[in-house]
């Protein structure tokens, strides 16, 4: 009995392993935080909006206003060879953004590939909203 736990256990750790690890997007720490009444997030004050923001992240920061009022914040890199860091970009109407790269869509609401190639949803964080600032963390 022992031993077929350990062998069972050995094959579990052997599919993990095996795992493609060059499809993840690295971890940074990431602290931002901005008053919503600056202009250059003035966007967010509007459900259906998103803004970028650079110097975040791995390739900046996608703030989005869903509809229902609530924040979410991702990884401008894509899921799609995220080792490149290519960053996406905002589509019109501000419901999806692009990879410029592989031509991969992804929904902001979730963050979830809306066209392929990518297979994986972007990057997100945690949004904290106090006293009209906005606050994303890791």
């Amino acid at each position: 009995m022992i031993i077929l736990r350990y062998l069972v256990l050995g094959l579990v750790l052997s599919f993990l392993g095996c795992a493609k690890s060059g499809n993840v997007i690295p971890s940074v720490p990431v602290s931002f935080e901005a008053p919503l009444t600056d202009p250059r997030y003035s966007a967010l004050n509007i459900p259906g909006n998103a803004v970028l923001v650079n110097g975040y992240g791995v390739a900046g920061l996608i703030l989005y206003r869903r509809t229902d009022g609530t924040y979410a914040a991702y990884d401008r890199c894509s899921t799609y060879n995220p080792q490149n860091k290519c960053a996406v970009t905002l589509d019109a109407g501000n419901f999806t953004v692009t990879d410029p790269c592989s031509g991969s869509k992804f929904l902001l609401l979730d963050g979830s590939p809306a066209k392929g190639p990518a297979t994986q949803s972007l990057k997100s964080y945690y949004v904290t909203i106090t006293s009209y600032e906005i606050f994303v963390t890791n």
